[in-house]
């Protein structure tokens, strides 16, 4: 019988305690361990996946950087934010990682339509996006990046919610540079951080184990 994953609130973590124990979770379990999703938010820090470029960090602003095992380019963390980190045991879900990335997205988009608002894909760019103005532009404002060993998952999404965005003008988004980002706040100003980590983790446990979303292939 499949165990049921276990939602664990983290509160403010560090950003390398946290990946490391990620890694040791996703070294020692087994085939009966339980899938985990942890909440949680880091202090200020930025990362930089796995095929990373360092010409994307533009400027030193006293902000640590980390070289990390996800996929993707640099981004942001900081208070304001919620993580949700999502260690999956792929093999059990009889899904893929593409899929997976999908139903993520979804739960992100999920989240905001209970605020009145439209998230976006892009293609070819993992994430959650917002139109930003009048010019039909789209913000970033959920960024995604995964690790699969052995097939399972590890790293996940960062969602902003009240955070501070100026850092993200010392790098180059995932890579884009003039890239917009945005903030829940900056469209529903009374948002609590705490109601939008509460609603992600519902979220992500509805679509990560429930039915195939709309629109998934492969």
């Amino acid at each position: 019988m499949t165990p049921d994953p276990i939602l664990r609130f983290l509160g403010r973590v560090d950003y390398q305690p946290a990946w490391r124990a990620m890694q040791d979770f996703t070294a020692g379990r087994d085939a009966d361990a339980a899938d985990e999703i942890w909440l949680l938010e880091h202090p200020p820090v930025f990362t930089l996946g796995m095929a990373g470029k360092r010409e994307h960090v533009l400027a030193d602003i006293g902000i640590p950087v980390l070289a990390i095992d996800r996929g993707g380019q640099v981004t942001y963390h900081g208070p304001g934010q919620v993580v949700g980190y999502l260690l999956v045991d792929l093999r059990r879900r009889g899904y893929g990682v593409r899929e997976l990335v999908h139903r993520i997205e979804q739960a992100v988009i999920d989240v905001l339509a209970e605020h009145g608002l439209p998230g976006e894909r892009l293609a070819g760019a993992p994430g959650v996006y917002l139109a930003s103005g009048g010019d039909g532009g789209l913000a970033k404002i959920a960024a995604l990046g995964l690790r699969v060993r052995h097939g399972c998952t590890y790293h996940g999404l960062a969602l902003n919610v009240d955070l501070d965005l100026a850092p993200y003008r010392a790098i180059n988004p995932c890579g884009y540079a003039g890239m917009a980002v945005t903030r829940l706040k900056d469209f529903v100003p009374e948002v609590r951080r705490e109601a939008v980590e509460a609603a992600l983790a519902r979220r992500l446990l509805e679509r990560v184990y429930g039915e195939k979303p709309e629109g998934v292939t492969g």
